[in-house]
């Protein structure tokens, strides 16, 4: 197997310079038009650390809250870039915070994990509910992290229960094959490291799992979005003709199945 090929989705989509320019384009757009919305807010001491803070029009304050997170095969892109594919969700009344993380080579991995658990808890005591997790790419295999973990080392008011979902799209969830790519190169990580960071070969640890991958992506990607949503025991869907960009366009149709499913998840987890 060519597993560059299977990983290299800037190479096997022939349009992904002109769809991640789109996005740019989108998402700076979006961040100037949405009225309800706090931009670049810091929530720790990295230079990458901030987030956007996207709040539905018209409701309250408390209102079910979905971390989406940026992919980048951990090495690129930030939450600016992907502000957009809040929109479904807001429209949904749904809020939505997008972070960046600290990137690759610069911090590894693992730090990006700490950061972002970090801003759940913190989001979490904030807003008195829980947070529902979402991904792309890299993101989802950092969304993929967060279930289930013991957030009381932050708070002694917090426990497992902090992200009770999650619903990573196109994610990583195995990095052991990167390893020997262009992709992995950047990511600095020993195969003991790399499987430790792998969600695949983790212990489930419960919580709601809906992972989705585009139908037209490479078959490493479908092969790693069903055996880890059965790994894990949760469910699993592949969104016909879209291939690792296009997968998100959905998220941007307050009326797409995905983001329905998405935002009546998002508020069923909600209540702490």
């Amino acid at each position: 197997m060519n597993l560059q090929a299977e990983y290299d989705n800037r190479a096997r989509v022939p349009d992904s310079a002109d769809i991640l320019a789109r996005w740019s384009r989108d998402a700076a757009a979006f961040r100037t038009t949405w009225a309800r919305s706090h931009l670049d807010v810091p929530y720790g001491p990295g230079e990458r650390e901030r987030l956007d803070l996207f709040l539905p029009e018209g409701a309250a304050e408390a209102t079910p809250l979905v971390m989406f997170i940026h992919g980048g095969y951990w090495q690129a892109l930030d939450h600016r870039q992907v502000s957009h594919f809040a929109r479904g969700l807001l429209l949904r009344g749904v809020a939505v915070a997008v972070p960046s993380y600290g990137l690759c080579p610069e911090v590894p991995i693992a730090t990006a994990v700490e950061q972002l658990r970090k801003l759940a808890a913190m989001l979490c005591l904030q807003t008195k509910q829980h947070v529902y997790a979402m991904g792309h790419s890299a993101g989802g295999q950092l969304a993929a992290m967060l279930l289930g973990h013991d957030y009381s080392r932050f708070s002694k008011a917090l426990g497992c229960q902090v992200v009770p979902g999650a619903m990573p799209i196109s994610g990583v969830f195995e990095i052991e094959p990167l390893l020997g790519t262009t992709i992995g190169a950047g990511l600095g990580l020993t195969a003991e490291e790399a499987r430790a960071l792998s969600p695949r070969f983790l212990p489930p640890p419960g919580g709601e799992l809906h992972a989705v991958v585009g139908a037209a992506e490479s078959p490493e990607y479908l092969r790693q979005t069903r055996d880890f949503a059965e790994a894990w025991g949760g469910t699993h869907e592949a969104i016909p003709d879209a291939n690792h960009f296009t997968v998100l366009d959905p998220l941007a149709d307050p009326d797409h199945p995905l983001t329905i499913k998405a935002a009546g998840t998002a508020r069923r987890l909600a209540s702490l």
